[in-house]
């Protein structure tokens, strides 16, 4: 019989890192070989629910550098998934706008990914995850109002990668 682990409350960048890494393990094995994996399904994500104006409109919001960002989206284009289209209030911008096939890839995804959700958050009730997705979203548009110069990506790589470690 094991003995349950104490809870440890004292730490809240190691519950973060935690979270993290077992969030990646479960959403990298959902994407398959999805185009850049998570980067690419929030890059998506982004287009399917949202309205950026242009292609650098879209990376200022996700956080990514934009010579990374066209890279993304080439490999999108390339996939079938999204397209560049001028922008009717802009001539000069090319929006990117989900295909009929990314958006049903993104449908079905968005499924997937959530079941995974649920896992990682499986001690939860569901109305709790519900209200921790919400606190969540808060404190994150929060942080990028603060800190927008803070590339996400590179910021949820830092953490894993130092997770990593200390794992040894």
């Amino acid at each position: 019989m094991t003995t349950p682990r104490p809870a440890y409350d004292g730490d809240f960048g190691w519950h973060l890192g935690v979270l993290l890494s077992g969030y990646q393990s479960l959403v990298v094995t959902v994407l398959g070989d999805f185009p850049h994996g998570p980067r690419g399904y929030q890059t998506l994500a982004a287009v399917v629910h949202g309205d950026q104006p242009s292609q650098l409109a879209l990376a200022t919001h996700l956080g990514i550098d934009r010579t990374v960002m066209t890279y993304l989206i080439d490999d999108l284009v390339e996939a079938g998934l999204v397209e560049r289209q001028l922008n009717p209030a802009d001539r000069r911008q090319r929006k990117i706008v989900a295909t009929a096939r990314g958006l049903g890839t993104y449908r079905d995804l968005e499924r997937r990914v959530r079941e995974a959700e649920d896992t990682l958050l499986g001690a939860l009730e569901p109305a709790e995850r519900r209200a921790l997705r919400h606190l969540l979203r808060r404190v994150a548009c929060d942080v990028r109002d603060i800190e927008p110069a803070t590339d996400p990506c590179e910021a949820v790589g830092a953490t894993l990668e130092g997770s990593a470690k200390a794992r040894g």
